[in-house]
C-alpha cells in the first residue's frame, strides 16, 4: 500500500528509531520476527507508536518491507471520515 512520502531522494535523512522511547526499528522487528507481533502487539510491549505516532508509519512499513532504516519522511495513513 502505497503513502505519501516527502523527501525520496534525500539521503541526508536517517530515521530508524522510535524517538519518544528511543527503540531501534531493528529491535522492534527482531521482536516481531521472534514473536510473530504485529503493530499493536509492538506498541503494547515496547511503547513506540502511543506517544506522538511519528514512528507508527515507519513501524507499519518495516513490518511490511523489512526495512528498518528510512532515508524520507512517511505521512502517516489517511483515515477516512465517517459522516
Amino acid at each position: 500500500m502505497n503513502r505519501p512520502v516527502l523527501n525520496r531522494m534525500s539521503k541526508a535523512i536517517v530515521i530508524d528509531r522510535c524517538i519518544c522511547y528511543d527503540r531501534r526499528f531493528s529491535e522492534l522487528k527482531d521482536a516481531a520476527d521472534a514473536d510473530h507481533l504485529q503493530i499493536d502487539e509492538l506498541t503494547s510491549r515496547f511503547g513506540c507508536g502511543s506517544c506522538c505516532g511519528v514512528c507508527r508509519p515507519y513501524i507499519e512499513r518495516m513490518l511490511e518491507t523489512g526495512e528498518t532504516v528510512f532515508h524520507e519522511i512517511i505521512l502517516p495513513r489517511e483515515r477516512s471520515i465517517k459522516k
